[in-house]
């Protein structure tokens, strides 16, 4: 099976960048703890503090359907208004090269 990889790119609301990194942050034990999750990562643009992108492997399209629907994700979704400016760029993608080896891992 082939991973499903999901990205989200959020821009913060002037001011309000901090708050939404910690709100991200505050989903990545959770969301790696459920059935399905492979990978959850959080990254802040290097360029522009005020982008932020979240990047998640599931093993299928259905285990990150349920995620969407846990009750932390629900009222992060909530809380959404609140701190960016715009809409949530959303993606999901399939892998369609070998993963990479690491052989010094």
């Amino acid at each position: 099976m082939v991973p499903l990889t999901h990205i989200a790119f959020i821009r913060a609301r002037p001011g309000c960048s901090q708050a939404l990194g910690r709100r991200l942050a505050g989903l990545i034990a959770p969301s790696r703890a459920e059935p399905g999750c492979i990978a959850y990562d959080v990254h802040q643009s290097n360029e522009d503090p005020d982008l932020w992108f979240v990047h998640e492997n599931w093993r299928s399209p259905e285990e990150l359907a349920a995620h969407l629907e846990r009750p932390h994700m629900q009222h992060f979704a909530n809380e959404l208004p609140a701190l960016i400016k715009g809409d949530l760029t959303l993606g999901s993608f399939t892998r369609t090269s070998a993963p990479a080896l690491h052989p010094h891992a």
